[in-house]
């Protein structure tokens, strides 16, 4: 096997040194050069995740719920089922969300739970839930089965609760 012979030396260099540039001048230079990098940086980003599927962001997940509850119900509807609705989605507000239950142990309620706590009656709940049934089914397709399988399919109360809003809104609406 042959040894490797060494790379032939640098020629020494005939020209002059090239002059100075001014400050301005290299910045402009940095400047392209870096807006080339940026560039196929973000070329490189588009082709790289182009095959991850996303889902689109609804602007509702992100401002419905407030921050810090208000204390204070909100102007009762005028209609028997929509005000319960309305009154199942303040509690679930202030008590808070849960899943795979009707309450926890910190009083978090589900959303049958907390239509169950403000029912004045198996009447008035079971209309509630009809309405409630057929938000979910609008929103999500006819496959939901039961209010319980959908809040149980929830990752957080966010969801469930803009559901709230809308059932009673839609029972305002029907004048339940």
């Amino acid at each position: 096997m042959p040894h490797p012979t060494h790379a032939p030396p640098i020629p020494a260099r005939t020209s002059a040194p090239p002059a100075e540039l001014s400050l301005e001048a290299r910045m402009a230079a940095t400047d392209a050069a870096m807006t080339v990098r940026l560039e196929e940086a973000a070329v490189a980003y588009e082709v790289n995740t182009a095959h991850i599927d996303t889902e689109p962001l609804d602007l509702a997940d992100v401002l419905a719920i407030p921050l810090t509850p208000t204390l204070q119900p909100p102007t009762p509807y005028a209609t028997p089922v929509a005000a319960l609705l309305q009154r199942a989605h303040q509690r679930m507000i202030t008590g808070g969300w849960c899943a795979g239950s009707l309450t926890n142990d910190l009083g978090a309620t589900c959303l049958w739970g907390s239509i169950t706590k403000e029912a004045a009656g198996p009447d008035l709940e079971q209309a509630a839930l009809g309405v409630l049934m057929d938000v979910i089914r609008r929103a999500f397709g006819a496959h939901i089965d039961s209010v319980p399988a959908f809040n149980d399919s929830c990752r957080d109360g966010r969801i469930p609760l803009r559901m709230l809003d809308r059932a009673a809104t839609l029972a305002d609406t029907r004048g339940l």
